[in-house]
């Protein structure tokens, strides 16, 4: 039975990465094109006020002019107000109130010991009375209907008839007590007073308003609206070419667009438009993959870092999505300034303004004024990046935010001129969308810590954090090795003093200088910063041993870097801190007293790889100046001078510096910064008098 070789999954992935890489971008094309809209597009974009630089424009097809959202809303109130409110006539009231107050006007005239004789006629009086009141009707007067009069028309409905009446036409519970006190005249005062008392308590409204019945009729009338006035025929000039859209014309190419997109969602086949966002889509992905692989053939190498890129556009364009489909009132509410804050902080300026420019110009397809929403984005997403091109303190993205805010206003001021010509038409509410999308863009920052540990990439924050000398691991570093330590602070200061002079990431150079000789933890004694007593225990070991045990801390290093979870960008500086050269001391020693001796020169030579970046290529530098400056006997200005001079020169000939992108340019700045440095630290005095 076969057996399968350990880490073949690795094996199959270096050689499949490339499929791997284009099966992404597919994947990606697919996802972003599925949920976006498959409506065709309207060709013509206008706006109010603006001359109309296209061709004549013909009506294709007979169309209704629609009504303006104001007009609309003019008309829902006009209509709503010509709705009467609808009250019920209550039979049933009537009778309980009279069977109740028959029965009642017996009880009470007994007990307030009234004439016998008199009680029916003045009980069938006094009903006849509330009967009529009744009849007419009591209504309960609804404030909200009260409009500037006290009495208002509605609509009454009896036994299915309606009619329209009027408030001053019914009793209410007061008018209809005062009428029957009018009503009721009679000289005994005693039965008058028990009688009134009497029907007061029997007084309440038999008009009720029905609300429901309103609100029907009300949605109804709403409904039956027409949001359209007038017709545009097939065949008539809707606007003439250099015409200025006036309001009658930016309503009737409203009307035509509407109508034009209703109808091509009907009739439109969308496969074909599917087809043409695949196009779209995935001819942007492809320039992305070109730019990558002509200028950043870095990231284009690594499967991981083009995964966070497609996951980055994929994400942001589903927000589009999303909120299309959700109808948010304008899509301005959408953070796109989070694509070039993100990619700026992890990757660079150049790749953050590309990728936020293919974002905006797919999403361009999908929003109304392409053009605007296209200049407002781009400007934007530019403010971002540089307003955020090293991100070294928190309140660095507060003001990034400020920042983007500030552009975003500048744009909605000049675009309201433009289009208003007037300060007082501007719509402010309109600038709400833009200060919502700058806070929601403060997100990146956690975002930013996410993207770090999912797809191992180091920031300029991550990088902050491993600068700092109370981390456990170097901490561990200055007890164990206290003259390593110093030696790595010494290296850090000049590599980061040279890198920030020639250009590039000074924060990467410090923190792979304070870690680059991490691996001397174990075995310190063997290296000579850290020997104290004078006797060194390679005395008692052969020079083959002695060189393998000085190699073997850059693979120590490695292995504990990644036992500390250390990016790979850090790790890169302790592979390559020394190349692979020889360890020179060591090789000489075993050639001089052994030279009878055949001697394997790999033995002696550090395992490579050598610097491939500006920055490791620095350290490589600085870390050799360093150390070889410690033997200096009596450090003065031209022995500083030699020292640098001949170091950076054995690194040309050695061909350390081959895979670096340092000029001799370079090297002539990195020589001088080292020989300042240098002569600050041992306090060199240059003699004045000799140059005189």
């Amino acid at each position: 039975m076969a057996k399968i070789k350990k880490n073949s999954h690795k094996v199959l992935y270096r050689k499949y990465s490339s499929n791997i890489k284009y099966m992404m971008m597919v994947l990606t094309v697919l996802i972003i094109t599925y949920f976006l809209p498959k409506q065709p597009r309207f060709r013509y974009e206008f706006e109010k006020g603006k001359v109309w630089l296209n061709k004549d424009l013909i009506a294709p097809f007979s169309f209704a002019i629609l009504k303006t959202s104001p007009q609309v809303i003019t008309d829902k109130q006009d209509a709503l107000n010509n709705v009467l409110p609808i009250y019920r006539y209550n039979a049933d009231i009537n009778k309980a109130i009279e069977n109740a107050y028959l029965d009642e006007f017996d009880v009470k005239w007994k007990t307030s010991s009234l004439p016998e004789g008199e009680m029916q006629k003045y009980k069938t009086a006094s009903f006849k009375i509330l009967s009529n009141i009744y009849t007419k009707g009591i209504i309960a007067i609804n404030t909200k209907h009260q409009k500037e009069n006290k009495n208002y028309d509605l609509t009454l409905l009896n036994n299915n008839i309606s009619k329209t009446i009027n408030t001053q036409d019914l009793y209410t519970v007061q008018s209809a007590l005062a009428f029957f006190n009018n009503s009721f005249n009679i000289k005994n005062e005693q039965i008058k007073t028990m009688v009134l008392g009497l029907v007061e308590d029997h007084l309440q409204p038999n008009i009720i308003f029905d609300e429901r019945m309103t609100t029907i009729v009300q949605n109804n009338t709403v409904n039956s609206l027409s949001t359209t006035h007038g017709m545009v025929q097939k065949g008539e000039l809707i606007i003439a070419k250099n015409n200025v859209i006036d309001e009658e014309t930016y309503q009737k190419l409203q009307s035509f667009k509407a109508t034009y997109e209703a109808q091509t969602k009907i009739i439109g086949d969308s496969s074909l438009v599917y087809l043409g966002q695949i196009l779209l889509v995935g001819f942007n992905l492809c320039l992305l993959m070109v730019f990558l692989y002509m200028f950043r053939k870095d990231i284009f190498a690594d499967n991981r870092q083009i995964s966070l890129l497609l996951l980055v556009i994929t994400t942001m364009l589903l927000a589009l999505t999303w909120a299309i489909k959700l109808n948010l009132p304008t899509l301005y509410y959408i953070p796109y300034c989070i694509v070039p804050i993100i990619i700026r902080i992890l990757f660079d300026t150049r790749l953050a303004l590309y990728l936020h420019l293919l974002v905006i110009l797919i999403a361009g397809f999908f929003v109304p004024n392409s053009f605007e929403f296209v200049y407002y984005e781009i400007t934007a997403g530019m403010v971002a990046i540089y307003s955020i091109r090293n991100l070294v303190k928190r309140e660095q993205l507060l003001l990034s935010a400020l920042f983007i805010l500030t552009s975003y206003f500048i744009c909605f001021i000049g675009i309201g001129l433009l289009r208003e010509g007037s300060f007082q038409e501007i719509e402010w509410i309109n600038f709400v969308p833009f200060a919502v999308s700058v806070l929601l863009s403060l997100i990146a920052y956690p975002l930013i810590y996410a993207f770090e540990r999912v797809f191992g990439i180091t920031s300029d924050v991550a990088l902050i954090e491993l600068t700092n000398t109370n981390n456990k691991l170097l901490r561990e570093l200055a007890f164990k090795a206290p003259g390593t330590f110093q030696h790595s602070l010494q290296v850090a200061n000049l590599a980061e003093a040279a890198i920030f002079k020639i250009g590039g990431n000074s924060l990467l150079v410090r923190a792979g200088a304070l870690y680059h000789d991490i691996g001397k933890i174990e075995n310190p004694q063997y290296f000579i910063e850290n020997q104290n007593t004078g006797k060194s225990p390679h005395d008692k070991l052969p020079y083959e041993q002695s060189a393998q045990i000085i190699i073997k801390h850059v693979l120590k290093g490695i292995e504990i870097a990644r036992r500390h979870q250390l990016p790979e960008s850090v790790i890169d500086f302790i592979r390559t801190h020394h190349g692979n050269t020889r360890v020179d001391y060591f090789y000489q020693s075993f050639l001089k007293n052994s030279p009878e001796k055949f001697v394997d020169e790999n033995i002696f030579r550090y395992p490579g790889p050598i610097p491939f970046s500006k920055e490791t290529g620095v350290l490589m530098l600085a870390d050799s100046v360093e150390a070889a400056s410690r033997s200096l006997k009596n450090p003065d200005a031209q022995s500083i001078n030699d020292l640098v001079e001949r170091i950076i020169n054995y690194k040309l000939e050695q061909n350390q510096l081959d895979n670096c992108d340092l000029t001799l340019k370079d090297l002539e700045t990195i020589k001088l910064i080292f020989k300042t440095m240098l002569m600050s630290i041992y306090h060199v005095r240059i003699d004045y008098l000799q140059t005189v």
